[in-house]
């Protein structure tokens, strides 16, 4: 592995925030730095791309020591998924390996959710998600043969975050806090 890539983003991003830039900024100059990390994947090691045979699992790489910014790894093996959910924060998403396929979500005047978009995300291209530009989505793996991974980056520490789930149907919401499949972190100067 060669932490000088994750280290030199979590260097670039956190002189993003010491900005004090709006969510605009963020997401637009963040989208370019999380698009350089993603350029290529040699950097992200065997231990935070590993599939679970039953779920998703979501790897902590990087959290701020103030809960600015988390990165994190998320991995899906074949057939898996999110359930619909929200992040109650700035989101930027770059694909590393595979395809994952989003589906978005809008909250109708009667509670329940419904499907407002699609879209596939591919190696080396990047997302946003916030509540001000949309926050409710579900995410799966777009291969049946093999892993997707991408890398998150999250304007708070996602894994500690009070969020939610949602029931299309009804609209009913169930708290969650997702924490992380992993009990290390990269060292970020190997």
């Amino acid at each position: 592995m060669s932490a000088q890539k994750l280290l030199t983003f979590v260097q670039d991003i956190t002189r993003l925030l010491e900005t004090n830039p709006s969510e605009e900024k963020i997401l637009v100059e963040g989208k370019k730095l999380v698009a350089t990390l993603v350029s290529s994947d040699e950097w992200l090691p065997d231990a935070f791309a590993k599939p679970h045979p039953d779920h998703y699992q979501q790897y902590l790489l990087y959290a701020d020591p103030l809960d600015r910014l988390s990165i994190v790894s998320f991995v899906w093996g074949p057939g898996q998924k999110t359930p619909v959910h929200d992040h109650l924060t700035w989101g930027i998403v770059g694909g590393l390996r595979g395809e994952e396929r989003e589906t978005t979500f809008q909250k109708q005047t009667d509670g329940r959710y419904k499907a407002s978009g699609t879209g596939v995300l591919k190696v080396g291209e990047v997302t946003a998600v916030s509540p001000a530009i949309g926050d409710v989505h579900e995410v799966s793996n777009n291969l049946s043969d093999r892993p997707s991974i991408s890398i998150h980056v999250y304007g708070k520490n996602i894994g500690r975050v009070h969020r939610h789930v949602f029931d299309i149907a009804t609209g009913a919401e169930k708290s969650f806090v997702s924490g992380y499949a992993n009990e290390v972190t990269p060292n970020l100067w190997s």
